[in-house]
């Protein structure tokens, strides 16, 4: 079923069909697949996954519609992860005062740093609920892919059914690393479908010998886009450039593939990794932030 409500010349628009969320906004997603592509590859999940429920809540998708365009979107999953695409101040407290209307209860909020930290104020305003900075990164789209010279020794190879083993350990201690916990958690109880990562392909870097020593994922294309995501090399074989030929091997597939924006996040705490992407041709476009929300025991429903 759909709700609307018209604000002026503002109307948003939710549903929890998501194949008539994606006609209607779909190319709006398209019209910047970059800034959009964490939208584009999760809403994916969501269409191709069928109906998903936590705790028999759905997911929730809303456009805000001006003069017959869309403007923006966001959406809820099933799990209360709250995303939305870039909003005004004002757009940010317009959609909190609606959702708090209705009674949900998101456990977070994604979305580049200005919208989310509007949104996080807004919804301290009109739901009451404390909210806590626990996420910062940065977004690189690629421009000219430029191999590092010199090129590390070895080669790229793509993952098959017998790296599987590797491919999840590996993503672990990637987990490890930057403080992935709810990954981590799921790879540790055996259920690694229920990991970001059990979607993405996966490529090794491998020594002349065969021995892989770094590795990218990267999602499927949608849109025209692919996220490389993650790119993990481990801590006794960094700083050989292994991390930045894994990279430029999966950059270079996605393009050959057809893709016309290649992205990737970045921790703005590591200059390492961002001078790395920078080097190779990846080019800074915005800056991303996420809030934790704290609620009452009884609100905390949704």
């Amino acid at each position: 079923m759909t709700e609307r409500f018209v604000r002026k010349q503002a109307d948003w628009q939710l549903t929890e069909d998501v194949d008539d969320f994606l006609a209607r906004a779909g190319d709006f997603l398209r019209s910047r697949p970059a800034l959009h592509n964490t939208p584009l590859t999760d809403i994916e999940k969501l269409r191709t996954g069928g109906p998903d429920t936590h705790g028999g809540v759905a997911a929730v998708f809303g456009r805000l519609e001006s003069a017959s365009e869309v403007r923006a979107v966001f959406y809820r999953t099933p799990h209360g992860r709250l995303s939305l695409t870039p909003l005004s101040a004002e757009q940010a407290g317009t959609l909190a005062a609606r959702l708090a209307g209705l009674g949900h209860s998101p456990r977070h909020v994604i979305a580049d740093h200005d919208t989310a930290t509007a949104f996080a104020e807004a919804w301290q305003r009109h739901a009451g609920a404390a909210s806590v900075p626990f996420w910062r990164t940065r977004l690189y789209r690629l421009g000219t892919l430029t191999p590092p010279r010199p090129r590390a020794e070895g080669r790229g190879r793509v993952t098959g059914e017998k790296d599987h083993e590797q491919v999840v350990r590996w993503c672990r201690e990637f987990c490890v690393d930057v403080g992935e916990d709810v990954s981590m958690d799921a790879i540790d109880a055996g259920s690694w479908a229920a990991t970001r990562f059990a979607d993405k392909h996966f490529t090794f870097w491998e020594t002349p010998e065969g021995v892989p020593v770094s590795m990218a994922g990267s999602t499927s294309m949608v849109g025209g886009m692919v996220r490389v995501d993650p790119v993990y090399t481990p801590a006794r074989l960094r700083g050989r450039g292994y991390a930045g030929a894994v990279t430029v091997e999966v950059s270079r597939a996605a393009l050959a593939a057809g893709a016309t924006d290649v992205v990737l996040y970045a921790d703005p705490a590591n200059p390492t990794s961002n001078a790395l992407y920078q080097h190779i041709g990846y080019v800074h476009i915005a800056d991303f932030a996420g809030y934790k929300f704290s609620y009452g025991a009884s609100e905390a429903k949704r």
